[in-house]
């Protein structure tokens, strides 16, 4: 356990009556990989459950499997590993309209290793792995919006991996800006330079030349 809790903090999440609006939401980002019908949309949709998470809370912690995933309505959380020096790396970051989870824990069932955290008071529809399993066996069409979420997944982290391998880290830092610039307004600085790899004083080096080049 952590910060004295004496049981799972995924436990603590503050489930709400799904609204019509988290439910709007979720009904209008699966259409945009598939077409659904009413009946689809409402059995699709009615699979998740509004969860209220606070800033600082976590969803998942190493040691406990992930029992669900979860889909960002307003928020920002931060998926993030520990290493053995103390020292955290991030592993992903999401604001509205994205996905996070521990997903190797998620996928596999089995101990996570990473801890996912909100980053400020979010508002989340949460799908458990058994009632997703259900959702893909009902219906191709479902089966077909994960696994293209999956695709996606897949290739954003190979595309992560070369630009790691590949850029500098100022140019690390420009292609983030470039790419996410409403994450980076919400995002505090010491996760985006940790999900850069560099440190916060790294980073904060780098935003002082760039804004002394542009006066």
């Amino acid at each position: 356990m952590i910060l004295g809790h004496p049981f799972p903090l995924r436990y603590l999440c503050r489930v709400e009556p799904t609204t019509a609006n988290s439910h709007e939401r979720i009904i209008n980002y699966i259409g945009k990989f598939v077409q659904l019908a009413d009946e689809e949309k409402n059995t699709f949709a009615t699979a998740f459950k509004e969860i209220r998470v606070v800033k600082r809370q976590f969803l998942v912690q190493p040691g406990f499997t992930a029992r669900s995933r979860w889909f960002i309505i307003k928020g920002a959380l931060r998926a993030y590993v520990v290493g053995d020096e103390g020292q955290d790396h991030t592993i992903q970051l999401a604001i509205d309209e994205w996905w996070i989870s521990d997903y190797n824990s998620y996928m596999f069932q089995q101990p996570a290793s990473m801890f996912v955290i909100a980053l400020e008071d979010s508002i989340l529809l949460q799908i458990n792995f058994e009632d997703e399993k259900l959702l893909k066996a009902s219906n191709y069409k479902f089966e077909t919006f994960f696994r293209m979420l999956a695709e996606r997944s897949t290739a954003f982290m190979q595309r992560r991996l070369i630009v790691n391998l590949t850029m500098s880290a100022e140019e690390r830092y420009n292609s983030f800006m470039e790419k996410y610039p409403l994450m980076a307004e919400r995002i505090p600085q010491y996760a985006i330079a940790s999900y850069l790899g560099m440190t916060t004083e790294f980073l904060s080096k780098i935003r002082n030349r760039k804004v002394k080049r542009n006066h």
